[in-house]
């Protein structure tokens, strides 16, 4: 195809609100570089990192927003935000095969390589470079990995960040057949990816949820589930689980810690409820807990999540579209909390 000089796309201005996400249609395309590829952006899915990062919800500090990217440094504005992205490569850098123009690719949102050289600590695709949320994006050759399914884009955009946090929170935590799983936020994108992904490992699932909810997440997969209000140890009638998938953190997490097992584990990539919490120490000693913090992803994750995607072991979960147009619909929504899964953005 002729790739034009310019594009269309939002763009975050700054930290702040809705307001600061900017719909232009000037932004300049994006060269690939040597060792790069440029994908044609079909879809894109929205994710709370997203959201974290308008809002500055990252920083640790009130005074000022230098710390308030995911990895703890300051982002430059303008932005193209957006990790999760289902498109097709249109262009490639002098060291790629000419051979890989056209094909279908989801990017792995943690980018290892970029502007021609490794990086020595991960970027997070949409934050430390640009992403998604543009008709065109570019990313090392490495990063976007080819997926051959009957899936709609839409549908493949589903997955990249939701998954691979979830089975990279399964690998670190190394949940095997037979284990149960108790998982905390399961309506959420990760949350009910991780469900899938636990099952489909032979897990016996857990899934803290609403009532409302609770049907739509044993369909895919949950064994059982809870009230978020609930008394855990009560409702699970002292039966005690081999590892927690945490996402929300928040007042309740002392009760996460009461109903793992001796030698349970701990893993944890979100912290919607509040991100501090109230640890005795004891519990963790004396029950030999292993703790797990999960952002970075294993480098394995990725590619056994697109086995998984062509073989059909997990299924898309879209709870709404939206045109990118209409991005400030689609955050708005996607923090009302009122949907199971994933919430995308189309720019078909």
């Amino acid at each position: 195809m002729l790739i034009p000089s310019k594009m269309s796309g939002v763009v975050l201005t700054g930290h702040g609100g809705l307001e600061n996400l900017q719909w232009r249609d000037d932004l300049p395309v994006p060269i690939p570089g040597a060792r790069d590829v440029l994908i044609k952006v079909s879809a894109a899915g929205v994710n709370n990192t997203d959201i974290n990062t308008r809002t500055a919800w990252y920083s640790k500090s009130d005074a000022d927003a230098e710390d308030a990217g995911w990895s703890g440094t300051a982002l430059s504005f303008p932005r193209i935000q957006g990790a999760d992205v289902c498109g097709h490569i249109v262009a490639v850098g002098d060291q790629v095969d000419p051979e890989r123009i056209g094909e279908r690719v989801l990017i792995e949102p943690f980018i290892r390589e970029a502007n021609d050289e490794t990086l020595e600590t991960p970027w997070y695709f949409g934050s430390e470079c640009d992403g998604g949320f543009a008709e065109f994006a570019r990313v090392a050759a490495k990063h976007a990995h080819p997926v051959h399914s009957d899936l709609s884009d839409v549908e493949l955009a589903s997955f990249p960040c939701s998954y691979s946090t979830a089975e990279n929170m399964l690998t670190r935590a190394a949940v095997k057949a037979g284990e149960t799983v108790l998982v905390t936020g399961a309506s959420g994108g990760v949350g009910s990816a991780a469900v899938q992904l636990a099952a489909a490992r032979g897990a016996r699932v857990i899934a803290v949820t609403s009532a409302a909810k609770a049907d739509k997440l044993k369909a895919l997969g949950a064994s059982e589930t809870l009230g978020r209000d609930d008394d855990y140890s009560a409702a699970l009638r002292g039966e005690l689980v081999d590892v927690v998938i945490d996402l929300v953190a928040g007042p309740k997490w002392p009760s996460l810690l009461e109903v793992l097992r001796s030698g349970g584990r701990y893993a944890v990539a979100g912290a919607i409820a509040g991100p501090i919490v109230e640890l005795d120490v004891r519990t963790l000693y004396l029950k030999d807990l292993s703790f797990f913090g999960c952002t970075v992803l294993e480098p394995e994750v990725f590619g056994n999540l697109i086995r998984l995607i062509e073989q059909g072991d997990i299924a898309p979960v879209v709870a709404e579209t939206y045109p990118l147009r209409d991005i400030s619909a689609a955050q708005g929504a996607f923090g009302e909390k009122n949907h199971t899964g994933k919430i995308v953005l189309s720019l078909d």
